[in-house]
């Protein structure tokens, strides 16, 4: 199975595959469930394994740890999930 490091450094990197809209749903503990946001609104730091910063609807920055990604989709499928 693809990580979820290795499934977003191709979205980033790779720019065939990337041309897609792709969506990143995490867990929020506050919200309680699952929020996605659009790939385009995370960024990472180079050499940080650990996890992504996000924007958020208020303009808020966030830090999501990678473990808390449940799912990737690309223009609006699910392609990749964590298992429960």
């Amino acid at each position: 199975m693809t990580t979820i490091k290795e499934l977003l450094s191709r979205i980033r990197w790779d720019p065939e595959y990337g041309r897609a809209r792709f969506a990143v749903g995490y867990e929020d503990h506050v919200a309680g469930g699952t929020v996605r946001v659009p790939f385009t609104a995370i960024g990472s730091e180079v050499g940080d394994g650990f996890s992504f910063s996000l924007v958020d609807e208020h303009g808020i920055e966030r830090t999501i740890p990678y473990h808390r990604v449940r799912e990737v989709l690309r223009d609006g499928v699910v392609i990749w999930h964590r298992p429960p």
